[in-house]
């Protein structure tokens, strides 16, 4: 019996779930199953993106029939070639002699190996932005190589404005009923599932995540249909976030703490569990611990992705590292994790040796950050290394971002005063630095705090990647950005990401304060740099309080407002001719026009990131 859903008006969901599917790819644990999605467009030509495994070609054949109501399929398009997506097309074939096959050549050079039908005579061979039109819909194909196999496509469709994402934005679990992510608890509920599957099936390919992130931020992008899990037509920013920061092996929570350990008779158990307890002592949140002997390791790389600060505890067993522990670890590995803090405990009753080994091991690998001395274990932790234990978490939060402890030993140093009253509910470029790695965005909330000692605060939204170096570094500059700046460096600076790009490539005239920090001479008329003495984080934004370290006045130009930008320096919409009205909705911050008579209330720019009260409609 068929089971579909709507989507939109004419495009329907025809896939199939698996339920007894325990292991994913012969590798992956999936309690929850998984789904194989497959969506149908009934336009003027009946086109098919994507088919479903084996598992599930029972009822998505059934759906297909029901949808169909005799009409032939027309067109499928192959986005992906693995056989959990194209295994139903020999089957098709069949059924529909007409049928023609849309992909790029890779594709077809796989379907030749996996199939045995005349592909050829079926082929449409599309490249990157080529488009095909099928009636009201018209397709663009973006290529998307190794997200996760190198024939990887995306489609996009202008008419529904949906980006049908092959594995991009996919998750484990098979649907229960509901078909969008906005019908579940999505973070409680999904997001380890979907976190997981990205870090273990494309974690190793950030750098091509990355570049297709960069492709489809030029798309005004109302609905992403993935072929596993969840379908998001709300709230895309917020889970396109997680992709950006996954991609960039950037971890979730940077006050974290995965623990890994390997235990034979229990007592690394116990040091492991000694040191979870010490951490929450100290305040930190959302541990989580796991004996690599019964856990599947995805969910251990899962988890180094959400964490800012792993923990490895083993035994030694054959003169090496626990056989379930180097799995772990060079399961990390291949999957190039990066930026994170690792610290290390062994245990051996006559040779410990596993801590060394595991150092070598993490030292391969590009910016870990080994914390604090290696624990040795003689079979049992005693009671006098119960102060190691403690001195490795007090370690550990040291390298965590600055929390909201108030500091007094503010430096006294002579400041010029002038600086400070050029502070305004105005516009400012924020500008950091991370070892050889320069960022900067502009943001709308600089404030002097107090005048003895002389604080500052400043707003500053949780997805910017500056928020993130700032974070971890503890300094930044704020240049005073006067009415003479041009549109182009909020373009340059306010709706770019330094996930993806050097901001500062090709800038000229920029000058490095005493921190190190590049600050805009030609454009500001003062800078201030800060010194990191609290975060603390407000549901979309981190309020950072700094001492202020140096401040310098630039010129006497006026601080550009808010207002004025909005009045003299965002470029006017140009007026829309009567037989092009449409209708919709403009940002004001960067003229971005999302179309259509509503605005939904959670939407978010795709290009500045700001909210709907950002929005005005077209006039």
């Amino acid at each position: 019996m068929h089971q579909t859903r709507k989507i939109q008006d004419d495009i329907y969901w025809v896939g199939g779930n698996d339920r007894r599917l325990a292991v994913f790819e012969g590798v992956f644990s999936i309690p929850r199953g998984v789904s194989y999605n497959a969506y149908l467009v009934l336009d003027e030509q009946t086109v098919l993106l994507d088919t479903v495994d084996r598992a599930a070609s029972g009822l998505f054949l059934e759906n297909l029939e029901y949808l169909l109501a005799g009409r032939p399929l027309d067109y499928v398009i192959v986005n992906h070639m693995e056989p959990d997506h194209c295994a139903v097309l020999p089957e098709l074939a069949l059924r529909y002699p007409k049928l023609k096959i849309i992909g790029n050549d890779l594709s077809f050079t796989m379907m030749k190996q996996f199939f045995d039908f005349d592909v050829d005579a079926r082929a449409l061979v599309v490249r990157e932005g080529d488009n095909f039109t099928s009636g009201r819909h018209n397709f663009s194909f973006l290529m998307a190589p190794m997200v996760h196999w190198p024939e990887v496509m995306v489609s996009y469709d202008a008419a529904s404005k949906i980006l049908f994402s092959a594995d991009a934005f996919g998750s484990f679990g098979a649907l229960n009923g509901n078909l969008f992510a906005d019908e579940v608890d999505f973070e409680r509920d999904w997001l380890p599932d979907a976190r997981r599957y990205y870090a273990n099936i494309v974690g190793k390919y950030g750098d091509q995540v990355r570049a297709l992130l960069e492709k489809t931020a030029k798309l005004d992008i109302a609905m992403i249909c993935p072929l596993h899990g969840l379908v998001w037509r709300k709230n895309i920013g917020w889970y396109i976030e997680k992709y950006r920061r996954w991609a960039s092996w950037m971890p979730e929570d940077e006050n974290s703490v995965m623990i890994a350990y390997a235990s034979i008779y229990g007592d690394t158990a116990n040091a492991a569990d000694i040191l979870a307890g010490a951490l929450a002592e100290r305040g930190v949140r959302n541990i989580v611990t796991y004996d690599v002997s019964v856990i599947d390791s995805s969910f251990v790389v899962a988890e180094a992705f959400r964490c800012s600060h792993l923990v490895f505890a083993s035994t030694t067993y054959n003169a090496g590292i626990f056989i379930k522990m180097e799995e772990a670890i060079l399961d990390l590995q291949k999957h190039a994790l990066k930026h994170r803090t690792v610290a290390l405990i062994e245990n051996g009753s006559w040779a410990p040796a596993s801590g060394g080994l595991m150092r070598d091991l993490f030292n391969t690998m590009d910016d870990i950050r080994i914390t604090g001395d290696t624990i040795t274990l003689h079979s049992a932790l005693k009671e006098d290394q119960l102060a190691d234990i403690n001195r490795l978490a007090d370690k550990l939060v040291e390298t965590m971002p600055k929390t909201a402890v108030p500091r007094h030993d503010f430096r006294v140093q002579p400041l010029d005063p002038g600086a400070f009253f050029k502070f305004s509910y105005g516009l400012f470029l924020l500008t950091s630095r991370e070892g050889a790695k320069d960022n900067g965005c502009i943001i709308n909330t600089g404030l002097q705090l107090t005048d003895n000692p002389k604080l500052i605060s400043m707003a500053v939204n949780r997805a910017n990647f500056s928020r993130d170096l700032i974070a971890r570094t503890g300094v930044f500059n704020l240049s005073m950005l006067t009415v003479d700046v041009p549109f182009k460096v909020f373009q340059d600076y306010g709706f770019r990401s330094g996930r993806d790009l050097d901001k500062f490539a090709g800038v000229p005239g920029l000058v490095r304060s005493e921190n190190g920090v590049y600050y805009l001479p030609e454009y500001s008329n003062a800078f201030i740099s800060g010194k990191l003495v609290s975060a603390t984080d407000y549901a979309t934004h981190t309020l950072f309080i700094a001492e202020v370290t140096e401040a310098g006045l630039l010129s006497n130009l006026p601080s550009l407002s808010y207002q004025y930008y909005f009045d003299h320096i965002k470029p006017r919409n140009p007026p829309v001719q009567a037989k092009e009205k449409k209708e919709g909705w403009v940002c004001k911050i960067c003229g971005y026009v999302h179309e259509g008579p509503d605005l939904p209330g959670d939407f978010v720019c795709p290009l500045c990131k700001h909210g709907a009260e950002s929005f005005e409609r077209l006039i």
